[in-house]
């Protein structure tokens, strides 16, 4: 018996906003050689992170389609998808159900491309879809100077080394495994009409508004790649599990949300050691801040793993967001939640000038994280419900994502302590420097885990 074609396809989808400019990225692989042999890419104007990655999938099996010379697609045809998108992956293969309305069509159209039986589905880390992801941001680059993708000018393949990925495919003796026989029940399922199903743990992700079907994506089959790489890290993975701690062997939990913590560049009152919150004046960034934001933004350009941008409302942090979301093509998000303190009569004051004046409140609110300074702010114990809660918002919103997040010392420290499980007082016992960087990664088991703080070496 010949033994039957076999491809890999990896594809990729991305949102600039979650809704925003979004496009997405395919690229379809010889499993035994690591040969290119098709790629797709789509700008498809504002979509959700979902609707983008659904897209490159459909994209991705289109194109192992348009490869087949021998007509009909039968038995003699194996396809082994890879995503970093669990929630594609789960979907596609029977083990979530399809809850949202944008989602379906989408499934459907993807099930119907290829027999069920021929392809298979696996998750695999962001770092490992390097190809299908440069893909989707160079389409996403060329929407933003409202030009469509251009196959001969791509350099995704040139900075991804490919090598035999044979092992990817499972065995090609017995019947199909779980993942074929889930897309079969998948597109059964799609069929059906009546109740909505219930959904399974993880599957309520927010979807887009449904637009017009995009024309057509560029696709090419380029020559195979040179063995370079600009390897960029990317977090562990996380998805909903029974929660887990301690360093036993993790169960796959899919990419985390990672806030990368961005503390805004000086003003002119950060030298003096005045308090500066949300309730007196919202000053500018100084000359010196806005040195420290461009390097900082030169920093996570060559970096290039920021994909979204978040800033507190107020100006410091604004300028330092857009001086790194004009370097990066990203747009920024407003999120109020992550204002600073409202330190009431002390703003503008320095700690010698409180403690002089108004030594009892002083002294109470070192004391308690209930206490609130003079004149109507904010305790340290409500700051830390709005962070909360702005923080749940972003983890939600950027599941797998990693988000630089342009906030103060209060909301970043914190961040850091509730990640920590440390108590209110570790607030005044860590040092944040202007435009230092931190980081947190979130875990859906609910899990935290605090990856860098107060980094300054991209200043020096």
């Amino acid at each position: 018996m010949d033994r039957p074609r076999r491809f890999v396809v990896e594809a990729d989808g991305g949102s600039r906003g979650n809704p925003g400019p979004a496009g997405y990225g395919a690229v379809v692989i010889d499993p035994d050689t690591g040969e290119t042999l098709a790629e797709a890419a789509e700008y498809i104007g504002v979509a959700t992170n979902n609707v983008a990655e659904y897209k490159g999938l459909v994209a991705g099996l289109r194109a192992v389609g348009a490869l087949l010379a021998d007509g009909p697609v039968g038995t003699g045809v194996r396809v082994h998808v890879r995503m970093d998108s669990k929630l594609v992956v789960e979907q596609m293969s029977g083990r979530w159900k399809i809850k949202h309305p944008d989602m379906k069509p989408l499934a459907a159209e993807a099930a119907g491309v290829l027999p069920g039986a021929d392809v298979t589905y696996e998750w695999i880390p962001r770092e490992r879809n390097k190809h299908a992801d440069r893909l989707a941001n160079e389409a996403m680059d060329a929407g933003r100077r409202g030009v469509p993708w251009d196959p001969s000018a791509s350099t995704a393949a040139l900075d991804t080394p490919r090598s035999s990925v044979a092992a990817a495919l499972p065995p090609t003796q017995g019947p199909p495994g779980d993942a074929a026989a889930g897309a079969a029940r998948a597109r059964a399922a799609l069929k059906r009409t009546g109740a909505e199903p219930e959904p399974l743990p993880g599957t309520d992700v927010p979807g887009a508004s449904r637009t017009a079907p995009p024309p057509a994506a560029a696709v090419s089959a380029p020559a195979p790649p040179l063995a370079a790489a600009v390897p960029a890290p990317a977090p562990p993975a996380s998805d909903p599990v029974t929660p887990q701690v301690g360093w036993g062997a993790a169960p796959d939990l899919g990419a985390p949300a990672t806030l990368v913590l961005l503390r805004h560049g000086e003003t002119a009152l950060t030298p003096q050691k005045r308090f500066s919150g949300s309730g007196g004046t919202d000053p500018e960034l100084s000359a010196a801040g806005r040195e420290q934001a461009a390097r900082a933004a030169a920093a996570f350009a060559a970096r290039g793993t920021v994909q979204e941008i978040v800033s507190s409302p107020l100006r410091r942090c604004r300028e330092t967001a857009g001086a790194v979301a004009d370097r990066l093509g990203l747009e920024v998000r407003i999120e109020d939640g992550l204002r600073e303190t409202d330190f009431g009569a002390w703003e503008g004051l320095t700690f010698g000038e409180v403690k002089e004046r108004y030594a009892a409140d002083l002294d109470a609110w070192l004391a308690s994280p209930d206490a609130a300074p003079t004149g109507g702010g904010e305790s340290f114990a409500e700051v830390a419900r709005r962070v909360a809660v702005a923080r749940d918002a972003l983890v939600t919103r950027y599941a797998g994502r990693t988000v630089l997040v342009v906030t103060h010392v209060t909301p970043i420290k914190t961040l850091v302590r509730l990640a920590l499980g440390a108590p209110p007082e570790a607030l005044f016992r860590m040092e944040l420097s202007a435009a230092s960087v931190s980081a947190v990664a979130y875990y859906a088991d609910g899990n935290a885990s605090v990856r860098l703080l107060n980094d300054t070496s991209h200043l020096r």
